[in-house]
C-alpha cells in the first residue's frame, strides 16, 4: 500500500511502485466508444494474472477511487476527466475455451472439475458439464476482457447454443457480467453461471454462481474496485449453420436499427412496460443538438457525439432530454450510460466511483 500527503503525491507515488503497469493523467476518451472526455489521474492495464494480484498489493487498503472499465461502451467521461485509478484488463484476460463437440455427442460422462481458486485460477477444462449425470447443457469459460460479440461468433462457429445474443453488445464479458448486459432476448442473468472475481482494494474475492450477483435490470451488486477475472456460460449444442444465421440476422437488425458513429449504445434504460426510445421521440426530440451532441435520427435513445466534440455536451443533452420526456409524458427516465467524473445529477446516476462500465 502507498500512500502520501496530498492526492497529487499518492497518485505519483502509486505510478513509481507499479512502475509500466499504470500511466499518469492518461486521456480516456479514447478507450470510450464516444471517443470524448478527459484523463484519469491514474490508468492501469493488467496484462496478465501476475499484474493483477501486484496491482491489489500496491493498491490494497488505499482510500483512492478506483474503477474499473471494459471496452468503454457505455461510458461518458467527464470532459475535466476523473480524479482516480482506472482499471483495465489486458490481452491476458481475453480468451473463450469452448466445450468438447466429441464429448457432447458421447453422452453422459464425469462432471465439472474444480473449478478456478480465488485469483484467476484454470478453472474446469473444455467439455465441463454443468450436471455430471447429464450430458448437457455444458459450460463455455471466457477471460473478462473477451468481447462479447467475439464471444458469441466463436460460440456460434462452435455449434454452441444460448449465447448469439451477446453479438449485439460491444462491451466486454466483465462489462457484460457487471451490468447485466442483454438483448436480442436474453441476457447475462438468463447464462451465466459463475463468475471469478477480485476486489483491488481488498482481500476479498473467488469464484461464485449468479446468484451472488443480486442481479437486476442493467444492474448487478460488483463493486468499482471489483474486477470480474473470468465467466461461465451454459450453452447447449446447436447446428452450427443455424447459430451463424442467428449471429448474421442480430448483426443486420442493429445496423437497420441503430446508428454507428460516436455513441453508446442505449442513453436511458427502458421504463416499465415501455421504451425509452419511444418516449424521447414522442417527446419530438429526434434530432435534437446541443452544442456538439444530438440525438439520433435513426434511434431515439441513443445520443450521438461530434467528432472532437464535448462530454459535457452529451451530458447536458442527456438532462435535456430527460427533463422534457418527464414533462411531455410524466415518465422518469433513469441512464444506461455510466458517468465517469460527474457528481450524482438528475439523470438519476449514482455516484459514478460505485459503478463499472462494460
Amino acid at each position: 500500500m502507498v500512500k502520501a500527503p496530498t492526492a497529487r503525491h499518492q497518485y505519483d507515488a502509486l505510478a513509481d511502485a507499479l512502475g509500466s503497469r499504470a500511466a499518469r493523467d492518461q486521456p480516456l476518451g479514447p478507450l470510450t466508444t464516444y471517443g470524448v472526455g478527459g484523463s484519469a489521474a491514474l490508468l492501469i492495464e493488467l496484462e496478465g494474472p501476475s499484474d493483477l494480484q501486484f496491482v491489489r498489493s500496491v493498491l490494497a487498503g488505499s482510500d483512492v477511487p478506483v474503477c474499473v472499465i471494459g471496452r468503454g461502451s457505455n461510458l461518458l467521461v467527464a470532459d475535466g476527466g476523473f480524479d482516480g485509478v482506472v482499471v483495465r484488463l489486458g490481452n491476458g484476460f481475453n480468451s473463450v475455451h469452448l466445450p468438447d463437440r466429441r464429448q457432447a455427442a458421447a453422452g453422459p460422462g464425469p462432471g465439472p472439475g474444480p473449478g478456478p481458486g480465488p485469483g484467476p485460477g484454470p478453472g474446469p477444462g473444455p467439455g465441463t458439464r454443468a450436471d455430471p449425470g447429464d450430458a448437457g447443457p455444458f459450460l463455455l469459460r471466457a477471460g473478462g476482457a473477451t468481447p462479447l460479440p467475439v464471444l458469441a461468433r466463436k460460440a456460434a462457429d462452435a455449434g454452441w447454443a444460448g449465447l448469439t445474443w451477446a453479438v449485439g453488445v460491444p462491451g466486454s464479458v466483465g462489462g457484460g457480467v457487471r451490468m447485466n448486459a442483454g438483448g436480442h432476448g436474453s441476457d447475462m442473468a438468463g447464462c451465466l453461471v459463475r463468475y471469478t472475481w477480485v476486489d483491488l482494494l481488498s482481500e476479498a474475492g473467488g469464484t461464485d454462481d449468479v446468484s451472488h450477483l443480486d442481479y437486476g435490470y442493467r444492474s448487478s451488486a460488483v463493486a468499482s474496485s471489483e474486477v470480474v477475472v473470468e465467466a461461465e456460460f451454459v450453452v447447449t449444442p446447436g447446428d452450427i449453420g443455424h447459430e451463424q444465421a442467428e449471429v448474421s440476422t442480430i448483426v443486420q437488425w442493429r445496423r437497420t436499427h441503430q446508428p454507428g458513429g460516436s455513441n453508446a449504445g442505449s442513453v436511458f434504460t427502458n421504463p416499465p412496460g415501455d421504451s425509452a426510445g419511444r418516449v424521447i421521440e414522442q417527446a419530438g426530440l429526434k434530432g435534437f443538438r446541443l452544442g456538439t451532441a444530438h440525438v439520433s435520427e435513426k434511434h431515439a435513445n441513443f445520443i450521438q457525439a461530434d467528432k472532437g466534440g464535448r462530454a459535457d455536451d452529451v451530458r447536458a443533452l442527456m438532462e435535456h432530454v430527460r427533463a422534457a420526456v418527464l414533462a411531455h409524458s410524466g415518465v422518469t427516465l433513469a441512464a444506461e450510460v455510466r458517468l465517469l467524473g460527474y457528481g450524482a445529477g438528475e439523470t438519476g446516476v449514482v455516484d459514478p466511483v460505485a459503478v463499472n462500465s462494460r
